[in-house]
This record gives C-alpha cells, structure tokens and sequence, in this order.
C-alpha cells in the first residue's frame, strides 16, 4: 500500500472516511513509545511494512510551553522539516494531557504536520499516575470527554484515542462509547488493565476488544499479544479490529510486519550465508543488518536523534546475541554519547556493529546445511520458537521464579527499557539530564545491560497452547 502524502486537511474526514482516505486503510500500526517511534525509527519501520506510525508520546504541556529549550526539538522538530513531511505519512502525534487548553495548544503547534493527534489514555507507568495522565485519567469521564471535544471542535485534523480496557467488558463498551460520543475518530484499545503492568502483564484480552469493536462506529486498532507475523492474523480474526498495532513486536523485529516471501531464493546472496535469513512464521532478517540500517538513517538525517534511543533500538536489535558476545556487549554499553545527535558516538556504534556482523555471518555459516527447522529451538519457559541468534525476532518474557531470583540483583538488571507491558509511556514530567547526572550516575540508557536482564522484564505466561500468548504488545 502507497502510504498518502501530507494532506492539506481542507476537508476534515471523519471515521471510516479518515481512515480510507487520508490513512490509506492501514492494517499495520506501530505504537506510540517514548524515545523509540522517533524519526529515524518510523523510516526504519515503514521499509518493512508499518503503514501508520505514532511518534512517542509528548507531554503537552511542556511541548506548548518549551520552558526547557531542548524538548521541543527532541520530542517533534518543528524546524527540520523532516518529522510529518514526505516520507514521514501517515503519522500521529500523540500526547499526554490533563489540561484542555495546554493540550489544544501543543495540538495546534503540530496539526499541519500530521494526520491526526492522539491522547494517551493507556500509559500504565508509575510517572503517569504522578504526572495524573495516560490510565490515570481512566476514571475522570467528564475530563477525558472534554479534551476529546475540544480537540474535536477546535482542530482541523481529527483527534484519536489509545486506551486501556477495564476489567469488566460491560465498563470498557462503556468507556470507549463514551470516547466516541467525545469526538474521537479512532480507538486503539490495548486490551489489558491499568493494572497489568510490571510483572503482572499477563495475555491482553482480546475479548473485550471485540465487543469495543461491536459497540462503536469508528474503526477500531487492536493492541496486545503480537510476537510473530501469524499473531497478525490471529488478531484481526478474532477482534474484527480494521488493524493491529504493535510496541514491543516491532522493536525487537521491526520485519513483523512482512510475511515470509513464497520462495527463500529470493533472499539469496551468494555472498553471504545461505542461513542469514530464515523464513518462518514470517520473515526474520539479520538484526547486525537492521541496526546498521537504522544507523545509517540516523546519520543521514536532519532531525537530531536522541542517544537513549539510539542505544534503546541497538540494544533490542542485537538482543539475541548478546549474551554470547559479551565482551561486544559491554562495549556498546559503555559507549559515551555526549550531546544530541552525536555522530561521533554513531560512528563507534556503527564500527562495533560491523564486529557484530562478522561473527554472526560466522555462526549461519557454520550452520550451513541444516534445514530451518532444525535450525529452530523452544524456549523451555514458553514453548515458543526461537530463531537462531543472528536474526531479529521476539521478546520472550521470563517466568515468575526466574524474575523473583533477579530481583536479588537488581543492580545488575538491564535498564534501557523499563518494565511494563508495553515500552515505558513518559520521562516527560521529570526534567532528567539525557545523558548523565549530577550525581555521577551513567543514565540508564548507559548502563550495561547484564544477562539476567530478561528476569527484570515482565512474565510471559502460556494460559493455555490453544491461546495467543502474551508479548508486550
């Protein structure tokens, strides 16, 4: 599917004619993350088949008010030109907000230059329940009525909504009624509580997403459960949702999107080995390629990207590999970005990854021979597949007694993603120095992420083989 041009909005479509007509029907939706939907990761995902993208969730009133000067520019740089131009559509720019004339402000600084603005009613995380926004809104109707209408009445682009289900389907039908009746064009429903979050993420249900699908006229984004490219399907058949949206899926394999190609000649180069991509339940590519790629965007660009995401993405890419290549891994921890856009930093980073690479083309091509399916293990805590080490592929969370013996060594746990079922929603409410502290302190995205950094994440529990299992979204 071509993705649309920027519109000029003259028309403000509404529903279903918004969504065919300025989104393109999209089926594949990558989710609003903070510092990880930035610019140069949207370019990376539409190549391989994203066909709407949400920028990370921005905090309005800090956007409109721009009292620390580098936020704005970090979170959606109005001066470049590139974020929401040609190459950057269909996009939605979604913010956090408890305040209808702060977020009519920050909605009206970005509106030539997006399709649609969305509010964050989904974000689970701790710093939204001091920040009072994202799920922490989820009681507060009146509130959350009026900021959809404002945005309705007063934009000339649509307003969306991301929200989170309630833990009777009779209240959430209610609820995203209501967020309809409010003005808002689109529902994305992530199908878990405000209360399945950390270790207790669990299977989104995607039940309750169905019947908001059945209750509601507008279309309707499915979020939750998406490892492999088959959870696609299995999704849309059993939410009737019009697409699904993916967080984590995507990071961790930014080819979920794209199924397997009907012959794996195509994928063939006789220079490299002829293991290097596997096809199965969808397409798997080298992750050392990906992240190169990603880099690459990253330097070519005129919009400045933030270290913490760099390193975030180069940490999810390379996942698989890292606790065999440990003497890499450390390396790339302990590489220093010292201001925004660091190309300095980008150039070790790439060099690295090149080391990477070498030793990952050595082990497919050790591996030369054996057909795929031998080349496919269980992970014993799941019974999902893993793909060999040197392709992207999913997240598999780790069990109960796994995260309890971790939690003895907190110290040592991986912190460049934090807990949740879905990436952390917002750093926006606290004013962090990006790339260190007063105190010292490396910032997490600077932390070495140790082995045992899988059993600080939240579990993956299988309920039953017949059913689609958890993935943070």
């Amino acid at each position: 599917m071509a993705a649309p041009g920027p519109s000029t909005h003259q028309t403000k479509l509404e529903g279903y004619d918004f969504f065919r007509k300025v989104l393109g029907s999209p089926k594949y939706v990558v989710a609003p993350m903070v510092d990880q939907s930035e610019l140069a990761w949207r370019r990376l995902s539409r190549k391989y088949g994203a066909q709407l993208i949400y920028t990370p969730m921005i905090n309005a009133r800090m956007f409109a008010q721009d009292q620390r000067k580098s936020y704005r520019p970090e979170m959606f740089d109005l001066g470049s030109g590139e974020e929401g131009g040609l190459g950057d559509r269909p996009l939605i720019v979604q913010f956090a907000a408890n305040d209808l004339d702060w977020l009519l402000k920050a909605a009206k600084m970005v509106e030539a230059r997006c399709d649609a603005v969305d509010i964050n009613l989904g974000c689970p995380q701790d710093i939204a329940r001091r920040g009072h926004y994202g799920s922490y809104l989820q009681d507060e109707w009146d509130l959350i009525y009026k900021m959809i209408n404002n945005l309705h009445k007063n934009l000339s682009i649509p307003v969306t909504a991301k929200f989170r289900v309630f833990p009777t389907i009779e209240k959430t039908v209610e609820y995203a009624k209501m967020l309809e009746s409010a003005g808002a064009q689109i529902l994305t429903c992530h199908g878990r509580t405000r209360e399945q979050r950390g270790h207790n993420t669990g299977l989104a249900d995607w039940e309750k997403i169905r019947a908001v699908k059945e209750a509601v006229s507008v279309p309707v984004i499915a979020n939750g459960n998406i490892l492999f490219h088959s959870d696609i399907e299995a999704c849309l058949a059993a939410t009737g949702a019009d697409a699904v949206m993916s967080a984590e899926g995507n990071l961790y394999n930014p080819v979920v999107f794209m199924s397997a190609p009907a012959s794996s000649s195509s994928l063939a180069d006789p220079a490299l080995p002829s293991t290097w991509c596997i096809s199965s339940d969808g397409l798997h590519l080298p992750h050392t390629h990906l992240a190169l790629e990603y880099l690459a965007i990253v330097k070519s660009q005129k919009t400045r990207t933030k270290g913490s995401a760099v390193k975030g993405h180069l940490f999810k890419l390379l996942r698989p590999a890292l606790g065999r290549e440990t003497d890499l891994r450390d390396r790339l921890g302990r590489i220093q970005i010292k201001r925004l856009g660091d190309s300095e930093a980008w150039d070790q980073y790439e060099a690295l990854i090149k080391e990477f690479d070498e030793r990952m083309q050595r082990d497919a091509r050790a591996a030369e021979g054996r057909p795929v399916d031998k080349l496919i293990t269980v992970h014993e805590s799941t019974g999902l597949k893993m793909m060999p080490h040197w392709v992207a592929q999913p997240y598999f969370r780790a069990m109960p007694k796994v995260v309890e013996q971790a939690e003895k060594n907190e110290e040592t746990a991986e912190s460049v993603v934090a807990e949740g079922g879905e990436p952390q929603c917002a750093s926006a409410d606290v004013d962090i120095p990006p790339y260190g502290s007063a105190a010292g302190k490396r910032a997490p995205s600077e932390r070495t992420p140790e082995l045992d950094e899988l059993a600080k994440r939240v579990k993956l529990v299988r309920e039953d083989a017949a059913e689609p299992l958890a993935a943070a979204s």
